[in-house]
């Protein structure tokens, strides 16, 4: 396969597709049914492949890799011990498999790479100087913790009642429909926190460990400070309002630990064989590029209504310089 049929590099090798980055077309105007049922239910689309999956693990762990609710009605090291090493295997596994396949094997090489560069491995910008295991570092450090201990407290908080929780078998329709629309929740819970910590106060003593990463790979995903982890995880907060099933806690928290390293990867698609997966990585790789674009991930067109979307095209890049000629401008009045 050649990536040169899909987009093009420039002198420094970099590539980019040729596709401009869209939106759903949820809220297009006219209406467009058939459109929103193709997004919806067609290949590459909000459900295949890749929510379909992350919701299959969530139901799989509870299933098969969650402590009875009986188990879960007493806080204990045991099962909460537990949770974290099941935490801390899932993402090993994901962003382990991509970054041994696309790092350490490199088994498509440079193929719709969209930086030419690999992962810095001598940078003052990183702990240990490499960039690969300063994010393993927070990411097991702070982030992996966190998660459990949101996952632990809200499966406590069902097991006792304390929280109000959905019978699945009284109310299917209502499990799946919660189901459906939690990565669309996650998308606005994570542009709200996003647009927050880049507020240049959190911005420089926050937010900007994970921008380090202006060149991502699979370990970037969580790799955060540990107050935009506390902000980060919070999204399953909403379960303690919405009445939800426990695989619904689970699948919000799979989905936050577990998509980040697959729009992290600096790759456009993942090649195997004959089999091209796209990674939905191209509006956050340009968010690491130029910091102030895509906060969020495109189901909604949440960056559109708010001035911040960038497509790609040499047009936004006009529309970005504009925006940011702009705001200094009004910086410096203020000064």
């Amino acid at each position: 396969m050649d990536d040169l049929n899909f987009g093009k590099r420039n002198k420094r090798g970099d590539w980019e597709p040729f596709e401009r980055i869209s939106a759903a077309p949820l809220f297009e105007v006219p209406t467009r049914p058939v459109a929103i049922a193709k997004w919806i239910f067609g290949w590459d689309g909000y459900l295949l492949p890749w929510n379909l999956f992350y919701g299959l693990v969530a139901v799989a762990v509870w299933l098969w890799a969650t402590p009875s609710m009986a188990t879960m009605q007493t806080l204990a090291p045991g099962w909460a011990l537990f949770i974290f090493a099941r935490n801390a295997a899932m993402i090993s596994v994901t962003s382990g498999y991509l970054h041994l396949r696309l790092y350490i094997m490199k088994k498509q090489g440079g193929l719709f790479k969209y930086n030419a560069k690999w992962p810095s491995k001598s940078s003052d910008a990183f702990l240990f100087r490499d960039q690969n295991k300063d994010n393993m570092f927070w990411t097991f450090i702070s982030g992996v913790p966190q998660w459990t201990l949101y996952e632990v407290l809200m499966l406590w908080a069902m097991a006792n009642g304390y929280i109000a929780t959905l019978d699945a078998t009284a109310h299917p329709v209502m499990f799946a429909v919660i189901m459906f629309f939690i990565p669309m929740f996650r998308e606005l819970h994570f542009f709200m926190v996003h647009r927050m910590i880049h507020w240049p106060p959190l911005y420089k003593y926050v937010h900007s460990l994970h921008h380090a990463n202006v060149n991502p790979g699979p370990w970037s995903g969580i790799a955060m400070h540990p107050v935009e982890h506390l902000f980060y995880f919070s999204t399953v907060l909403i379960h303690a309002i919405v009445p939800s099933h426990p695989v619904h806690v689970i699948f919000n928290l799979v989905h936050a630990g577990l998509t980040p390293g697959q729009g992290h990867t600096g790759f456009d698609k993942i090649v195997n064989g004959k089999t091209v997966l796209n990674t939905h990585g191209h509006a956050h790789y340009l968010h690491h590029k130029y910091f102030e674009v895509n906060y969020a991930d495109g189901a909604l067109p949440l960056d559109r209504w708010f001035g911040s979307f960038h497509d790609g095209s040499p047009e936004a890049d006009s529309a970005m310089e504009v925006r940011m000629a702009k705001r200094r401008a009004t910086l410096n009045r203020k000064i």
